[in-house]
C-alpha cells in the first residue's frame, strides 16, 4: 500500500522555523524525484523544491531561495523542507509529491495529504 504522510506543519510567528517530514512506504523511494508543493487560499497550487533521486541535486522557486533547503534520507524513505525566515506569504498546505526518476510513458505518481503552515504574529 502506497502511502506519502507530511507531518511537521503548525502555527509560527514571522522570522520562526519549521521542519516538515514526508514518509514514504509501498515503492521504492530511492528511484523517485521528490517534491514540495503549496496552495495557499485562492491560489494556484507552486512547486516549491525538488530534489533528486540520490539527492545530489536540488531546484527551488525564487521567492523562498535562501530561506528553504529539501533533502532526503533515503535509507529512512523521508524527504524534509526546513523552513528558515517563515513569513506570512508563506502561509498555505504544503504537499509531498513523488515521480518516477527514470522516464516511462505513463508514470505512476503520487500525492500526500498535506500539511498545515500558518505564519502569523
Amino acid at each position: 500500500q502506497v502511502q506519502l504522510v507530511e507531518s511537521g506543519g503548525g502555527l509560527v510567528q514571522p522570522g520562526g522555523s519549521l521542519r516538515l517530514s514526508c514518509a514514504a512506504s509501498g515503492f521504492t523511494f530511492s528511484r523517485y524525484v521528490m517534491r514540495w508543493y503549496r496552495q495557499a487560499p485562492g491560489k494556484e497550487r507552486e512547486l516549491v523544491a525538488a530534489i533528486s533521486s540520490t539527492g545530489d541535486n536540488t531546484n527551488y522557486v525564487d521567492s523562498i531561495k535562501g530561506r528553504f533547503t529539501i533533502s532526503r534520507d533515503n535509507a529512512k524513505n523521508t524527504v524534509y523542507l526546513q523552513m528558515n525566515s517563515l513569513q506570512p506569504e508563506d502561509t498555505a498546505v504544503y504537499y509531498c509529491y513523488a515521480a518516477p526518476a527514470i522516464w516511462t510513458m505513463s508514470p505512476t505518481t503520487y500525492w500526500g495529504q498535506g500539511t498545515q503552515v500558518t505564519v502569523s504574529s
